[in-house]
């Protein structure tokens, strides 16, 4: 994949703790990588410290611009540090396959992933609560908020919601065939790049379905049997945010 120039418009600032390091050649730092990355997927991975001790949590999130958001509850030890404008750090990654090569040394797998760095802030007062809450359920299932019974004021006060701004952000993406040494094409080892993908299953629906229920209603048209996940989160990622573009 070739690595697009930067513009101050559409790149992330190159710093110390984004810049890409090791295989430096795989990074990327325009918006149109790493916001493309982050849409694709429904769950990240946070990590923090909490009196010197780090933790790194999985939980769902979304994007909005350079805005990411997610959720839990208030009495979550995670967001209550969080809350409090600890700096984190949010990863996504994407596997996508696994290459078996003729030495242990040239095995690899190629992924598609994230870091992107900022300061956590709580999400304050009922009307921006319950935006949020709605957007979050919406982003994933255009519409669906409005098919759902509202929240009730005791479970928008177990839930909390944060959001932090990117500051920098990079992504890094392998996307190659199997390579190896010239001399080691000789050695009689069974090599292939096999894809991953997360792909849906046939839905289980509730025993005690409504007879009114409409599967396609609320932004579910999208989600069938054999689709690849990080299709169908781009797909219900445009159309949560009709303007989304990735700029080239």
């Amino acid at each position: 994949m070739s690595q697009p120039e930067p513009t101050a418009e559409n790149a992330f600032p190159i710093t110390p703790r984004n810049r890409v390091r090791r295989r430096p050649a795989r990074g990327f730092y325009d918006r149109t990588n790493v916001h493309r990355i982050l849409d694709a997927a429904m769950v990240c991975h946070i990590a923090y410290a909490i009196d010197g001790q780090p933790y790194c949590t999985p939980t769902a999130f979304w994007r909005e611009g350079d805005h990411l958001y997610w959720h839990g509850s208030s009495a979550s030890r995670m967001l209550r540090a969080e809350a409090k404008g600890i700096p984190v750090c949010l990863t996504v990654t994407h596997m996508d396959a696994i290459v078996l090569a003729r030495c242990g040394f040239n095995h690899s797998i190629n992924y598609r992933a994230v870091m992107a760095f900022g300061r956590a802030h709580r999400i304050e007062g009922t009307e921006e609560k319950l935006r949020a809450m709605d957007a979050f359920i919406d982003r994933f299932f255009p519409g669906r908020s409005k098919v759902l019974r509202p929240p009730s004021p005791q479970e928008i006060k177990a839930t909390a919601i944060l959001g932090m701004e990117i500051e920098d952000a990079s992504a890094k993406i392998r996307a190659m065939d199997v390579h190896d040494e010239e001399a080691d094409y000789a050695v009689p080892a069974w090599t292939a790049l096999i894809p991953v993908a997360q792909v849906l299953g046939a839905p289980v629906e509730c025993p005690r379905q409504h007879p009114d229920a409409d599967r396609a209603a609320g932004g579910m048209a999208g989600y069938q049997a054999g689709r690849r996940l990080d299709e169908v989160m781009t797909e219900m990622a445009g159309l949560a945010y009709p303007n989304l573009a990735y700029p080239e």
